[in-house]
């Protein structure tokens, strides 16, 4: 869907407005386009309190049971009670290893479909398309997949082999973008845009209830030049919407260290950053180390790819090896072969002496002994934990400071900064800060997440009704857990529709909205809603 050359006449209100296209994205738009969950008659569910409390009204739909009385008495990985029923019913009892069929049947009930607009910087997919193609995903296969499509089924068509349960961030991105045109969810996705604001809009003077506004850019393809380029432009659009869902995500900003030096040019904040000086040929086994800061899984890619050159690594993080919150004590070793390796390394070769030090030698003519001789040794890598970065030098030093104030200098060739991303809420009145559980830092995923409803995914600190938040922007990582989101937010609108339905307060449909589209130029008048498609 492009959203230029067609003007959506003033009045006319879409009733949902995601943005962000990602999986959380995807998932709300396949819930509102008319695919209903019901309890199967023939099924059953592991779990007997839930299965009887089911099927107390089968007649009705998962969207229009009490979700809060479903949640009561489940236990899960989530902290929200939406994200476990959901996973509950749709991958029972797969904690415990077990494949047990859903007890869940998806109906295609177009009448109950609610008109709604993804937008998305590029394509269906969101982040995932970023992502470096040939690693293994953190989750098991089965957890990345939405409903009515078996993620399982559809890589069997694509190769050979599943190896080891699980997938690339490659196919990952693959299956979502085929996923939105299997289940037709295509005309509900306007990519290539960007949010820019979102505002409350107050009654207008014809009467209009109060709606969200909704501003950005389309990027735009032009005319093709001789040498088989294209030019691109970038088209301003305007909607109205009763709802908005903030879905976008938190991998748009790097987070930084605030230390300094970090802004000189051999210090990178993506792991892009480090597979373009791959793919340039400045990394060899001849190379200065390279720095690794970080303790999570993007770090640990990065020293798995910069030991694979044979190219020395320094590796800082704040947390102790064994700390029960580091990411890698949380993973079964067996389904994570990869990931216990680096932590093996970060555990058995790390820098003992705290004494002031100058590593300015390689690390392939000084390697340090690791702390017991029949202990697997890891030439070419030495750990720094509990240790900060303190300043970044224009000579390439490194200076890094223990927990206890002792500092060592390290030598190296490039450094790569990895300590997670911030959403881009640029769009949002002081980036979206009034909105987080502590409105004076900034939204963070694991710090700070926007405050909801738990079992509605109502924004609570929102300026006026209609605005809902989901995915990683309420701690949400996995995609496992962020389906619930979608149903608390499809299943909230749903019954909001039905009680104005029973009020007379009609909806504009997609039809309706699109037929009353008229063609017009609309540069001169930035106050148009443009959508075409």
């Amino acid at each position: 869907m492009d959203l230029h050359d067609k003007e959506i006449l003033p009045g006319d209100i879409l009733p949902v407005v995601i943005i962000g296209n990602g999986p959380s994205g995807i998932c709300l738009s396949y819930l509102l386009s008319g695919y209903t969950p019901y309890l199967s008659p023939e099924a059953s569910h592991p779990n007997p309190l839930l299965h009887s409390k089911l099927a107390e009204q089968p007649h009705l739909s998962l969207l229009e049971q009490d979700l809060e009385y479903l949640c009561e008495g489940l236990e899960g990985r989530s902290s929200n009670p939406v994200a476990v029923l959901f996973d509950s019913l749709l991958l029972p009892d797969s904690d415990f290893g077990f494949d047990h069929t859903s007890p869940l049947e998806w109906r295609y009930e177009p009448e109950r479909a609610i008109p709604h607009l993804v937008l998305g910087k590029g394509p269906p997919g969101g982040a995932w398309h970023a992502m470096e193609g040939s690693m293994l995903t953190l989750s098991l296969a089965n957890w990345m997949e939405l409903p009515g499509l078996k993620l399982k089924d559809w890589m069997r068509d694509k190769r050979r082999n599943v190896r080891n349960d699980r997938a690339t961030p490659a196919e990952i991105a693959s299956y979502y973008q085929h996923y939105v045109s299997q289940m037709s969810l295509e005309q509900n996705f306007a990519c290539g845009t960007l949010a820019t604001s979102v505002t409350r809009q107050p009654i207008s003077q014809e009467g209009s209830p109060p709606c969200w506004r909704v501003t950005g850019l389309q990027r735009r393809e032009g005319e093709e030049l001789g040498d088989g380029s294209t030019l691109s432009e970038e088209v301003p659009f305007s909607v109205l919407a009763r709802n908005v869902v903030l879905a976008t995500g938190t991998h748009d900003i790097p987070a930084r260290l605030g230390a300094q030096g970090e802004s000189l040019p051999f210090v990178c904040h993506s792991f892009w950053d480090l597979e373009a000086a791959i793919a340039r040929g400045e990394l060899d086994q001849s190379s200065d180390p390279v720095l690794v800061v970080g303790a999570g899984l993007t770090a640990a890619d990065a020293v798995l790819a910069t030991h694979h050159l044979n190219t020395p690594v320094y590796h800082a993080f704040r947390r102790s090896v064994n700390d029960p919150e580091l990411i890698f004590n949380q993973l079964p070793k067996l389904l994570y072969p990869e990931y216990h390796k680096v932590h093996q390394m970060m555990t058995q070769q790390h820098q003992r002496n705290n004494s002031q030090q100058d590593h300015t030698q390689n690390l392939h003519r000084s390697n340090p002994s690791s702390s017991s001789s029949s202990l697997p040794r890891y030439p070419g890598y030495l750990s720094f934990p509990r240790h900060r970065v303190v300043e970044f030098r224009p000579d390439r030093k490194c200076v890094l400071e223990s927990d206890a104030g002792e500092r060592t200098v390290v030598q190296v060739s490039k450094a790569l900064v990895l300590i997670g991303a911030h959403p881009n809420l640029s769009f949002l009145d002081n980036n979206g800060r009034s909105l987080g559980m502590n409105p004076e830092e900034p939204i963070s995923c694991r710090r700070n997440p926007i405050e909801v409803d738990p079992f509605t995914n109502r924004v609570i600190a929102a300026n006026g009704p209609g605005m809902y938040a989901m995915g990683p922007l309420v701690g949400e990582n996995f995609v496992r857990f962020l389906k619930g989101g979608a149903l608390a937010i499809a299943s909230d609108l749903t019954k909001r529709q039905k009680e104005e339905a029973e009020k007379g307060e009609g909806e504009l449909s997609i039809d309706r909205l699109m037929d009353r589209c008229v063609d017009r130029q609309t540069r001169a008048d930035p106050e148009v809603c443009l959508v075409d498609v």
